[in-house]
């Protein structure tokens, strides 16, 4: 199963008053492990972007003044988003704008997609929240601080960030436990320590044991009992 988990920055919140993309972020996940795969590029609108739209992204005309046009990115867009799940916080947002940049590019090109439907089935994380998390607050922080996800390096919003962050609540919140580590990911892209625990090159006489601190594992417990609530009681730790 692939599912991309996808966000994006936009000119403004009316996409029926013009505004448009600037920047669009995307995690891959197959078989509901991180792969290390992403999609990322910001977009030059060719509008002005909204002053209030600029205090929550920070970005700026300037800033975009030199990067591609949405034309100019669909191509390889489209092929990495080609027949996965879409898996998006608030997905009528998101949609709505990526729909109405594709029907502006059917305009001057013939045949190709003019819909993210037609090529991609569309999960809402949102309505997914509301659903096991009736009459709470079901924001992307507010799912972070429920399942214990690190979002303090989101000062602004961005796209890429949004995403990564969206992937592992996602995990947590439909399975119980997420794959942290890029499994499956290129070479290039995996740690040195990652590289070195998959070939088994360790000499097991020179490790040290250190046993955790009583208040390691009340966190540990505590972890686990959110994961047990989450999944059915079906938490692999305590099998």
């Amino acid at each position: 199963m692939r599912q991309i988990v996808l966000d994006t920055e936009t000119t403004g919140l009316e996409v029926l008053n013009g505004h448009r993309i600037i920047e669009i972020g995307a995690v891959e996940v197959i078989n509901r492990r991180l792969t290390g795969r992403t999609f990322h590029k910001y977009v030059n609108p060719e509008r002005d972007i909204d002053d209030g739209a600029k205090e929550v992204h920070g970005i700026t005309e300037a800033f975009l003044a030199d990067k591609p046009k949405f034309a100019d990115i669909w191509p390889e867009l489209h092929t990495f988003l080609q027949g996965a799940e879409l898996v998006i916080h608030n997905a009528p947002f998101d949609v709505a704008f990526l729909n109405a940049e594709i029907d502006q590019l059917s305009k001057t090109r013939s045949g190709g997609p003019r819909r993210i439907e037609d090529f991609c089935e569309i999960t809402d994380s949102l309505v997914l929240a509301r659903g096991k998390h009736p009459g709470q607050k079901n924001s992307l922080d507010a799912l972070c601080r429920r399942y214990m996800v690190d979002n303090s390096q989101r000062d602004l919003h961005g796209a890429l960030l949004d995403a990564e962050i969206l992937a592992d609540v996602f995990l947590l919140m439909t399975g119980g436990q997420a794959q942290m580590f890029t499994a499956g990911a290129a070479p290039e892209q995996q740690t040195e320590g990652s590289k070195q625990q998959q070939g088994g090159d360790f000499n097991t006489h020179a490790l040290r044991v250190v046993q955790a601190r009583p208040e390691e594992v009340a966190a540990h417990q505590a972890m686990l009992d959110l994961m047990d609530q989450q999944s059915d009681g079906q938490t692999l730790w305590r099998r």
